[in-house]
């Protein structure tokens, strides 16, 4: 059976896809330049897959090291994930996350040319959306990312479309993520950020585990139920499992197809939320405060998710009770992460 090459494999997301793969049988070449991960996740997937992943060190930005890796493999599609992924970092250097998202898929897109692969899924974002006009949102809605990041996935978006518009021997899946959160049910794989943490779940974890005495709630004024933010948090093996789903369907697909398909439960809940429901599950109280907003946060996203039920046969099926476990299962097996 052919390989799937996954850019970004070490990271959070990649090193859950890179374990769904191989319940599948399918072998994966993974490529990470570990700016953002550490190869001990690697190790880790190992563990649980033994055999099923090939791993080279890579920077999509440097042509020969993908060529290097790829050389004499049986590769016939690609999950592209590596990228830089925090909103507010963006902010700060939308320089940055225009040369590493969209020069580096460029050049990824560059190396590939050159080989039979013309199977492309996406690692794209809910924030292409902006601020949605209407609840659930789904993947005929107005794009307008309020924010660097969510415009560098939107930009390779177009990039793609018009890759397969003047090639129409390509297939491109662009999987809109909303908000992944838990960890692998062994708790041997998870989300370990570096430094502070900027997505909600890992931060609520680290306060849980003592490594932070509290957590910022970033508004409280919002114009949601309870003033805080509303997202569609996704369980990672779900959000895995879509990856295996759209690479079972998109060979089924004609060639020059480019389809959007949202990945998330189509449930939001709210910051505070979240937090009650991790106290109730694990039994740890999370001291938090008030801070105000972050530049580029929205009040509220939550996904139609009837197109990847339709198209790729694949719905949610973990609830916000097992994400918040299996994040704590994670953080308690590993206080400080791969470290």
């Amino acid at each position: 059976m052919p390989e799937v090459l996954v850019t970004g494999g070490a990271g959070y997301i990649g090193s859950h896809i890179l374990c769904a793969l191989a319940a599948t049988g399918r072998r994966a070449v993974c490529i990470d330049n570990y700016s953002n991960s550490s190869p001990e996740s690697l190790s880790r997937v190992e563990r649980i897959a033994p055999g099923h992943v090939t791993a080279f060190t890579a920077d999509i930005r440097d042509p020969d090291s993908v060529r290097r890796a790829i050389a004499g493999r049986d590769i016939d599609s690609v999950i592209h994930l590596a990228g830089l992924k925090a909103v507010g970092e963006s902010v700060a250097f939308p320089e940055r996350y225009q040369d590493n998202n969209v020069e580096g898929t460029r050049r990824l897109l560059e190396v590939l040319h050159g080989t039979p692969v013309r199977k492309f899924i996406f690692s794209s974002s809910a924030t292409v959306y902006g601020l949605a006009e209407k609840m659930p949102v789904d993947e005929t809605a107005p794009t307008g990312p309020q924010n660097p990041y969510g415009q560098t996935k939107l930009d390779v978006e177009h990039m793609l479309e018009r890759l397969a518009a003047e090639d129409p021997s390509w297939r491109v899946i662009n999987l809109r993520y909303f908000n992944p959160v838990g960890a692998h049910e062994s708790g041997a794989i998870g989300e370990d950020p570096a430094g502070i943490p900027n997505n909600l779940m890992p931060f609520v974890c680290q306060v849980a585990s003592g490594l932070r005495t509290e957590l910022q709630v970033f508004g409280n004024d919002y114009p949601t139920r309870d003033g805080t933010g509303v997202r569609d948090f996704i369980h990672v093996l779900d959000l895995a499992e879509g990856h295996v789903a759209a690479l079972e369907a998109i060979g089924r697909m004609p060639q020059g197809t480019v389809r959007a398909i949202n990945l998330g439960t189509g449930q939001g809940y709210s910051v505070l939320e979240l937090i009650a429901a991790f106290e109730r599950v694990n039994g740890i109280r999370i001291p938090y405060r008030v801070a105000s907003r972050r530049p580029g946060d929205i009040a509220a996203c939550y996904a139609n998710a009837s197109r990847a039920r339709e198209e790729l046969g694949w719905r949610a099926k973990r609830g916000i009770e097992e994400m918040v476990r299996d994040a704590w299962g994670w953080q308690k097996a590993n206080p400080r992460g791969y470290r």
